[in-house]
C-alpha cells in the first residue's frame, strides 16, 4: 500500500495565555542584592510585583556601574515604590576564568540552560518580510552582516524568525555564521502579493487593502509569539532586533486592487495622484491610524510583561519618499503621511519597550552597537506595586538616580491584569508533556555520541515456526574533520538468547546502497550521499536477546563496541501486531521510484532527512487467520498532536505495507508517524519519529 502526503499549509498561530505573560509583572521569587548573596531567596506568589531594567550611562554614553540601591528612586503613576531587589547585570560575552564552558545547543534543555546563564546575552531577528520591499532588504545585508561578524560575542545566544515561521521552528543558536547565511537570504516582499505557499493562496485573490491588513496581524501575531518565546527562556533582559520599515492599515487608493494577483497597479485611479486625498479618505486614514496603535499596543503590552527590548530598524535609511517611481504616484501629503505614520509605528515599538529606533538615517552601526552595550550593563530593580493594580489600564514607571549628570534609560510603564487576567494567573498551572510513547520515539532521533564509527537499526518481523525475523543494519557515520582517521573495515556482530544460545554471530561487511559489497574508501559526506551500509537477517526466540556489536577497521582493529538489551516481540499471536517499521530514505524522484519498487532496499537507521528527501515507510501487520486489520496512519507534531490523517491506498498482495511521505512541505522540525492497526476488540500502533532540516 503506498501512501503520499500532500502540501501542508503552514500558518502562525499565536495564543497568549495570560499565564505565560507573568514574568516582567510578575515575579515568584525575589532575588537578594548583589551585596547579600547570603540572604535566602523570599518566594512570592503576588501578582503586584513589578521588575524594571534600569539603563544608566553618563553624558558620553558611557555606562555607570557603581550605583546602589540607595541611590535609585521608582515611582509608580508618581507615587513612590520601594526597592525590594537589586542588582547590576554585567555581561562581557567573554568566557570568564572558572566559569561553566558554553555549550552547544542541541536540545530544548540546551536551549533553557544556556539563555538562562547571566553571562550570557540573547537576542533574536525578526526579518519582517512582508513589510520591506525587495531592494531595502539587498541594502540591509551589509551592515546587519558586519554587526553580526564583529559585535557577537562567541556565547551571544541569537534565533531568528520571519512572519510565517512556525514557533517550533525557531531556537537559539551559537552558530553565527548560520544566521549570517540566513541574513545574505533575506529577501523583502512589500507591495509583492505573489503566493508563495497555501497559505497566502487562501487570500491572493482578496483586495490589496485587506491583504496588507492580513499581512499586518500575522506579522505582529508572530512578533508577539517571539516576545513569549524570549520570556519563556530567562527573566533578564532580552534584545529583539526587527527589520521592518513599519506597519499601516491605510493603503492609498492608487495601490488598491480588487485581485491582489494582480498587484497594486490595476486601479484605474492610479494615474491620479490626488484620487482619494479628500476629507473621507483622511478620515479612512484616521481611523486605520487608530486601529493600528491598537494593535502595536498589544505587542508593547507583550514585550514588556516577558522583559524584551525592541529595536527597530528601518531599511529605508534616510528616506523622504514612501513610495518610489516604480508605483503610482501619490500626492506629496499621503506620501508624506504614510511615511511618517510607518515610522511613528517604528518608533513607538521602541520607546514603549526601552529600546532604541534606528531610523531616518543610513549607517545603522552606531544603533546596532548600543544594542550590544544595553544588554551588557543594566540594573535590575525589582518592587511590590503600592498601587496593586488589577484594573487592565497603563500605569506609568519612572526610574531616576540622586547622582546629577547621569542618564537613565527604563521602561515607559505597564499594563496591569484584569480581575479575570489574576483568576486565571492565579490557578494551579498544569502543562501536561507529551505521552510516554511519544517520548520514547523522540528518543530514537538522537544522534549517537560524538567518536562512534556507526548508527545502528534493529526490526523485528514475523518469521516461520513461531519465530521473530530480526534485521539489523548499520550505517556508517561519517567523519568528523580533524577528528580520528581510522578507516571502517565492517562490523561484527554476536546476538544470543538470555542464557547465552547464539542466535547469530559473524562480520558484516560494507555494502553501498542497493546492498553490493562496497570496497571503496568510507565517504566523509555530511548528507550521506555515499553512505556505507551493513545488513544482517537471521531468526530468533520472542524474549531477551542480548547483542554485542564491535566495529572493526582495516587492520582488523577493534575501533568500538557497543552492548544492546533487545526486546524480541512475539508476532504469531491472534491479536492484531505490527512490525519495526522501516525507512527507507529517497533523495530524488528517480531514486524514489526505484526503491518504491525495491522491496530489497537496505533501511537507514538514520533519523534526520532534509526537506528535499522522500521518506519510503515500510511495515507488516499481523492478525488471526480469519481476520484483515484495519491500518491507519497520522501524522503527528513532536508533542503527538495530530496535525493530517493519511489516506491509505490499495497495493499488491503480499506485499509490505509503504508509506511515501515527502518532506518538502515540511518546516524544519521533529515530526512522527503513527501506524494503527484493528482488527475487532484487538488494536495496536507503531510510531516512527524523525526531524527535518533545511
Amino acid at each position: 500500500m503506498i501512501v503520499r502526503v500532500g502540501k501542508i499549509g503552514i500558518f502562525v498561530v499565536f495564543a497568549l495565555a495570560v499565564t505565560l505573560s507573568l514574568k516582567g509583572q510578575i515575579q515568584s521569587q525575589d532575588q537578594p542584592t548583589e551585596n547579600d548573596t547570603t540572604q535566602p531567596p523570599d518566594f512570592r506568589a503576588q501578582v503586584n510585583y513589578v521588575r524594571v531594567d534600569a539603563i544608566v550611562t553618563d553624558g558620553e554614553g558611557n555606562p555607570i556601574t557603581d550605583l546602589e540601591s540607595d541611590d535609585f528612586e521608582v515611582f509608580e503613576d508618581d507615587i513612590p515604590q520601594t526597592i525590594e531587589s537589586f542588582r547590576l547585570v554585567r555581561i562581557s560575552g567573554r568566557q570568564e576564568p572558572g566559569a561553566e564552558p558554553a555549550r552547544a545547543i542541541r536540545s530544548d534543555f540546551d536551549e533553557e540552560r544556556e539563555a538562562g546563564r547571566e553571562d550570557v546575552r540573547v537576542f533574536a531577528v525578526f526579518f519582517d518580510d512582508y513589510h520591506v520591499r525587495l531592494e531595502n532588504a539587498r541594502r540591509l545585508r551589509e551592515p546587519l552582516i558586519n554587526f553580526l561578524q564583529t559585535q557577537l560575542a562567541p556565547t551571544d545566544l541569537v534565533s531568528i524568525m520571519y512572519p510565517l515561521t512556525p514557533l517550533d521552528a525557531v531556537r537559539m543558536t551559537r552558530n553565527h555564521s548560520a544566521i549570517v547565511e540566513e541574513v545574505k537570504r533575506f529577501n523583502g516582499r512589500k507591495y509583492d502579493y505573489e503566493p508563495l505557499n497555501d497559505f497566502e493562496r487562501r487570500y491572493s485573490y482578496y483586495p490589496t487593502s485587506v491583504v496588507e491588513r492580513i499581512r499586518n496581524q500575522v506579522s505582529l501575531s508572530a512578533l508577539k509569539a517571539l516576545i513569549t518565546y524570549l520570556g519563556g527562556l530567562r527573566e533578564g533582559r532580552k534584545a529583539l532586533l526587527l527589520l521592518s520599515e513599519g506597519y499601516t492599515h491605510y493603503l492609498p487608493p492608487q495601490l488598491r486592487n480588487r485581485d491582489a494577483e494582480r498587484g497594486a497597479f490595476g486601479n484605474r485611479s492610479r494615474l491620479d495622484a490626488f484620487a482619494g486625498d479628500n476629507e473621507l479618505e483622511r478620515s479612512l486614514e484616521f481611523m486605520a491610524t487608530a486601529d493600528m496603535m491598537e494593535s502595536l499596543q498589544q505587542v508593547f503590552d507583550v514585550a514588556n510583561r516577558n522583559n524584551t527590548a525592541i529595536y527597530t530598524v528601518d531599511p529605508r535609511g534616510l528616506g523622504v519618499f514612501e513610495f518610489d517611481i516604480s508605483q503610482p504616484t501619490v500626492s506629496f501629503r499621503t506620501d508624506a503621511q504614510t511615511l511618517q505614520s510607518t515610522l511613528s509605528t517604528l518608533r513607538t515599538l521602541a520607546d514603549q519597550t526601552d529600546g532604541r529606533a534606528i531610523v531616518s538615517q543610513n549607517d545603522f552601526s552606531n544603533g546596532l552597537r548600543q544594542m550590544v552595550r544595553d544588554s551588557s550593563t543594566y540594573y535590575l530593580i525589582g518592587y511590590n506595586s503600592t498601587q496593586a493594580p488589577t484594573d487592565g489600564k497603563f500605569h506609568e514607571i519612572k526610574v531616576r538616580v540622586r547622582r546629577n549628570g547621569l542618564k537613565v534609560r527604563a521602561r515607559k510603564g505597564y499594563w496591569a491584569f484584569s480581575p479575570e487576567d489574576v483568576i486565571r494567573s492565579t490557578a494551579p498551572l498544569t502543562k501536561p508533556g507529551p505521552p510516554s510513547a511519544v517520548e520514547a520515539a523522540l528518543a530514537a532521533i538522537v544522534e549517537p555520541r560524538r567518536g562512534r564509527f556507526v548508527r545502528t537499526w534493529v526490526g523485528a518481523a514475523r518469521a516461520e515456526n513461531g519465530k521473530t525475523r530480526v534485521t539489523f543494519v548499520w550505517e556508517a557515520i561519517p567523519q568528523v574533520s580533524g577528528g580520528r582517521h581510522e578507516e571502517l573495515d565492517r562490523v561484527s556482530v554476536t546476538a544470543t538468547n538470555d542464557v547465552g544460545d547464539p542466535y547469530f554471530h559473524g562480520r558484516i561487511p560494507r555494502m553501498d546502497r542497493s546492498g553490493v559489497p562496497e570496497n571503496s574508501k568510507l565517504s566523509n559526506e555530511s548528507d550521506g550521499t555515499n553512505a556505507t551500509f551493513g545488513q544482517v537477517v537471521f531468526d530468533a526466540e520472542p524474549g531477551a536477546m542480548h547483542m554485542v556489536v564491535a566495529v572493526e577497521g582495516t587492520a582488523g582493529e577493534v575501533l568500538d563496541k557497543d552492548i544492546q538489551e533487545v526486546s524480541i516481540p512475539d508476532l504469531t499471536g491472534v491479536d492484531v501486531a505490527l512490525s519495526t517499521p522501516a525507512i527507507i530514505r529517497a533523495r530524488n524522484v528517480l531514486e524514489e521510484r526505484m526503491l518504491t519498487k525495491d522491496f530489497e532496499a537496505i533501511p537507514t537507521p538514520g533519523r534526520i532527512f532534509r526537506r528535499t528527501d522522500t521518506l519510503l515507510i515500510r511495515f507488516e501487520a499481523y492478525v488471526g487467520e480469519f481476520s484483515v486489520p484495519t491500518i491507519t496512519v497520522n501524522l503527528l507534531n513532536r508533542s503527538g498532536v495530530l496535525m493530517t490523517e493519511i489516506p491509505m491506498q490499495s497495493e499488491g498482495v503480499g506485499q509490505p505495507h509503504q508509506l511515501a511521505l515527502s518532506l518538502a512541505t515540511l518546516a524544519p522540525g521533529e515530526y512522527l508517524v503513527e501506524i494503527s492497526a484493528a482488527a475487532g476488540d484487538s488494536a495496536t500502533k507503531k510510531l516512527v519519529a524523525f526531524r527535518v532540516v533545511s
